[in-house]
């Protein structure tokens, strides 16, 4: 078959490209070391449900599910498997987990062997992943697999032509938990009604993350009683915009998490902000003389930008002049209103928010325009914030609905 000829392929490729590339290289070792764990720290004797993620993106996703499982079922054990570096390299010390450890590349001998160890009673795939040989060897055991907020395109393989024989990969699904009603309508085309509409356990996760915020003496130090601007996960076309505005409104503060935190990023960064008081959060304390008295904070660490956004007046989630937005749920939980650049068509939040306290921008004047109005019209910013956080609390929920059908 062609997609085995495809994985082997890949496979030389990554052993190859692991020698000059330092993600690669942690997969490739990551991979060969899964077998390892999995003899070590199996307990024969349990039962596991296991979730697969591709990366961190997937992995919150699949954590609401993992964590009310085991509040609700504490007889069974989890396992959680990442297919990206930058997935198993954060998470690897989850506590939500039994056992943590990166998915074997998908060849019919890793496949055979990494059930035989594990024997799982349930899967999870989350959103994109349909790994062929697990799955159909998931089938033929008849182990229960679910797609959890899967999603799905007219143009993916699946549904063209010369994709049928990957196609049938599908099939091996109990049941797709997807997250919109196209998604619903394709895989009927394609014969298969194994299918509900739940929407996106993101909304559930950004709710969870909400309720657990951590409070932050040194952002609040500095906001003191100001507007306040946050931009989280910003790239250089993003800050060169707001950078701009707010150099001339200089009576709103301006809190820059950005999504690359290097030195001469920052550096950038501070160069485009005009002399104005920067300080930078590494560093200081809640009770640091001069935090009220400066202008920008720089957020040079990570694991703070979603409890950052509940000290703002109005957000910024970066990444939409590049390959796509970050996430904008984490912000408009906060009952704010929110801007991203033009490049959201695949983002179905970002589709729903243009009409619930969400904005795109293009260039610097549409960003002056809207700016402008939330500065001159206190009312529009509450109401259009509002907005936003109705428009998350109102799609959460996915989480009952999976676990209620399947548990």
């Amino acid at each position: 078959m062609i997609y085995n000829l495809i994985i082997y392929l890949y496979l030389l490729g990554v052993a190859i490209y692991s020698r000059f590339n330092e993600k690669v290289r942690k997969m490739w070792h990551g991979e060969r070391e899964a077998f390892r764990i999995l003899k070590e720290k199996v307990d024969p004797e349990a039962q596991y449900v296991w979730f697969h993620a591709a990366s961190l993106g997937e992995f919150e996703q699949g954590r609401p599910l993992m964590e009310q499982l085991r509040k609700d079922h504490p007889e069974y054990k989890i396992l959680l498997t990442f297919f990206s570096p930058s997935g198993y390299e954060v998470r690897k010390n989850y506590e939500g987990a039994d056992i943590i450890t990166y998915l074997p590349l998908d060849t019919i001998t890793n496949a055979r062997r990494f059930l035989r160890l594990v024997r799982p009673v349930k899967a999870f795939f989350i959103k994109y992943e349909f790994w062929y040989n697990y799955l159909h060897i998931l089938k033929h055991r008849n182990v229960p697999v679910y797609s959890v907020s899967s999603i799905f395109r007219p143009d993916q393989v699946f549904f063209k032509w010369y994709g049928r024989q990957y196609g049938r990969v599908l099939n091996c699904f109990t049941h797709f938990f997807v997250q919109n009603e196209i998604s619903k309508e394709l895989l009927a085309k394609i014969g298969i009604d194994c299918v509900t509409i739940v929407g996106d356990t993101r909304f559930d996760r950004v709710l969870q993350i909400k309720e657990a915020a951590k409070q932050l003496p040194i952002v609040k130090a500095f906001k003191q009683d100001a507007k306040v601007f946050v931009a989280g996960s910003s790239w250089q076309p993003d800050e060169e915009i707001f950078i701009k505005y707010f150099n001339e409104h200089r009576d709103w503060k301006l809190i820059i998490a950005p999504h690359v935190i290097g030195e001469d990023h920052l550096k950038q960064i501070e160069k485009l902000l005009e002399g104005r008081k920067v300080i930078r959060y590494s560093g200081l304390s809640g009770d640091s003389g001069d935090l009220g008295e400066a202008e920008v904070l720089i957020i040079d660490c990570f694991g703070l930008l979603s409890s950052i956004y509940h000290y703002g007046d109005v957000a910024y989630v970066g990444g939409g002049f590049g390959v796509g937005i970050h996430n904008l749920l984490e912000a408009a939980v906060w009952d704010v209103p929110v801007f991203f650049g033009p490049n959201n068509e695949r983002f179905q939040e970002a589709q729903a928010l243009k009409q619930s306290g969400g904005f795109e921008i293009t260039n610097y004047n549409d960003f002056e325009r809207l700016m402008n109005r939330f500065i001159t019209d206190e009312a529009y910013l509450k109401a259009q914030g509002q907005l936003a956080g109705q428009y998350v609390k109102g799609k959460a929920g996915a989480t009952w609905l999976i676990l209620s059908s399947v548990c």
